[in-house]
């Protein structure tokens, strides 16, 4: 009969010795990958980790220059009763539970930017746009309330 002390002696030693590094003996290095190195890989694998896709806050004065370059797509999320009280020149509207961001033509190339009225709900619109693309998303921070805060015209759709 196998003394029970004696199997788990054995296993452990060859635990021990199953987990060791080892030398590469053409290099004289450690053949193990290095500390980190599967978490580096799988950042690699996953690009909204890798870019720490987030939702960006732009101000009214980021959001006015964008817009007077001309190479963003403005959209409105806020409800169409919100909307009909007037919008920013230049937005469509696609409120919030109609926005899907695999459904937008994305294909020209310009950069999404979101609001809404404060600023809460272009966010979720653009955790879910990050979602889609993997990229960060932008929103007006403070939303059309900011803007007209600012300063900023409003027209009516």
């Amino acid at each position: 009969m196998i003394e029970p002390r004696l199997v788990l002696s054995s296993l452990t030693v060859l635990a021990l010795a199953a987990c060791a590094p080892s030398k590469d003996k053409d290099e004289g290095r450690d053949s193990a990958p290095p500390f980190g190195y599967e978490l580096a890989m799988a950042k690699e694998a996953i690009p909204a980790i890798a870019e720490e896709a987030s939702v960006v806050d732009l101000s009214v004065e980021e959001l006015r220059a964008k817009l007077d370059a001309g190479d963003i797509r403005l959209i409105d999320v806020r409800t169409s009763e919100e909307v009909a009280q007037g919008i920013i020149p230049g937005a469509e509207h696609v409120a919030l539970v109609d926005f899907d961001p695999a459904s937008l033509d994305l294909s020209d190339g310009r950069e999404v930017v979101l609001y809404c009225r404060s600023g809460r709900r272009s966010g979720i619109a653009g955790e879910k746009l990050t979602a889609h693309t993997g990229k960060p998303a932008a929103h007006l921070g403070g939303g059309i309330l900011a803007w007209q805060e600012a300063g900023e015209a409003v027209e009516m759709p």
